[in-house]
């Protein structure tokens, strides 16, 4: 019999996260984010954070309630994407920020969790990503040495989930969610639906509950969409 890691709510879910902590926050763009925890987050005001995400979402949603309550010291992310505030507090110096390479943010949340401490890549060779960073090549082409990530908790959002912590994420959200569950000291997962260990398919899970040590089911979902194209009618 497994152990059941299901707790109430977000509120439940967030405690033990304190000032100057390093969170991983799973998500890309707008989707797959753990909207329930963020908001639990801003109301604890919880403050000097160190944030690992892909970007910082938009102004009024998703990380950038937290950058808008100035509750982030440090983002550690890929893309500044459509946050203005979150390129201000970039630009005056506000806001320390170490932008990274999209695959090798991915690949350094997925080392952390692997126990892989550091590992070599050609991605930022040539650019100021690469300096102070140890440079080695390998057939004939130059890699810089970038360390693994981990963090203090690891939040993600999942669209099943049963008690036992096993997840399954929907399409995009698998980005960064996946290996961010497992570089996380205590992982939590808000998920869309919460069912009985056993329901999901084995053969479906891409999280297994080892890595998960808080599970709720979350509410309110808005489901955001970044930059919504339409057709012109006629």
């Amino acid at each position: 019999m497994a152990i059941n890691k299901v707790v109430a709510n977000a509120e439940e879910a967030t405690e033990g996260i304190k000032n100057g902590m390093t969170l991983m926050l799973g998500g890309f763009g707008l989707c797959g984010i753990p909207e329930n925890c963020i908001s639990e987050m801003v109301k604890m005001n919880v403050k000097d954070l160190t944030c690992i995400s892909n970007n910082a979402g938009v102004d009024d949603f998703g990380l950038g309630l937290l950058l808008h309550q100035k509750q982030i010291k440090k983002m550690i992310s890929s893309y500044v994407g459509e946050n203005d505030e979150f390129e201000r507090q970039m630009l005056s110096g506000e806001l320390e920020v170490d932008l990274i390479p999209q695959g090798s943010l991915a690949e350094r949340c997925r080392a952390g969790g692997a126990g892989i401490p550091a590992f070599y890549t050609p991605a930022g060779y040539g650019t100021e990503v690469a300096e102070g960073k140890e440079v080695r090549e390998f057939n004939g082409k130059p890699h810089i040495l970038e360390h693994a990530l981990t963090a203090d908790f690891a939040i993600v959002k999942a669209w099943k989930g049963d008690t036992a912590g096993n997840l399954i994420f929907k399409a995009t959200a698998r980005n960064f969610n996946p290996m961010m569950a497992m570089a996380g000291k205590i992982t939590i997962a808000e998920v869309e639906e919460l069912v009985e260990e056993g329901e999901l398919n084995p053969n479906e899970i891409h999280t297994p509950g080892i890595f998960v040590q808080r599970i709720f089911q979350g509410v309110d979902y808005e489901k955001r969409i970044e930059q919504r194209t339409v057709r012109q009618k006629g």
